[in-house]
C-alpha cells in the first residue's frame, strides 16, 4: 500500500518562499500523476498543481501560476512544490495526492475525487 508523507511547511512572511516535499513509499510511483491540493479553514480542497508520471507536463491553478513550480524525481519517489512570492491567501494545509489511475493526465480541471491516495498534509502559514 502506498503512503505519502509531506514535509516543508511552516510560517513565512508574505513575499517569502517555501519548498514542500512529498515522499512516497511503495512501488509504481513513476506511473502515476501526482498533484498538490490545499485546504483553508472552512473550505474544500483546492487544486494547486499537478505533474504527470513522466514529469513532462504540469498544470497549475491560475492563483499560483508563475509563483509555484511542481517537480518530481521518480528515482527518489518524491514530488516537490516550490512556492515563491507567497501571499497570505496561500495559507492552508497542503496535501500531495496520487491519481487513482496509472498513466493518465486526469481532468482538465483537476478535482480531489480523481485522487485516491493522500498524505497527512503540512501547514503553510503566510503572514502579512
Amino acid at each position: 500500500q502506498v503512503q505519502l508523507e509531506e514535509a516543508g511547511g511552516g510560517l513565512v512572511q508574505a513575499g517569502g518562499s517555501l519548498r514542500l516535499s512529498c515522499a512516497a513509499s511503495g512501488r509504481a510511483f513513476s506511473i502515476y500523476t501526482m498533484a498538490w491540493f490545499r485546504q483553508a479553514p472552512g473550505k474544500e480542497h483546492e487544486f494547486v498543481a499537478r505533474i504527470i508520471w513522466s514529469g513532462a507536463s504540469t498544470r497549475y491553478a491560475d492563483s499560483v501560476k508563475g509563483r509555484f513550480t511542481v517537480s518530481r524525481d521518480n528515482t527518489k519517489n518524491t514530488v516537490w512544490l516550490q512556492m515563491n512570492s507567497l501571499k497570505p491567501e496561500d495559507t492552508a494545509v497542503y496535501y500531495c495526492a496520487r491519481h487513482r489511475d496509472a498513466i493518465t493526465y486526469g481532468g482538465m480541471s483537476p478535482t480531489a475525487d480523481e485522487y485516491d491516495t493522500w498524505g497527512q498534509g503540512t501547514q503553510v502559514t503566510v503572514s502579512s
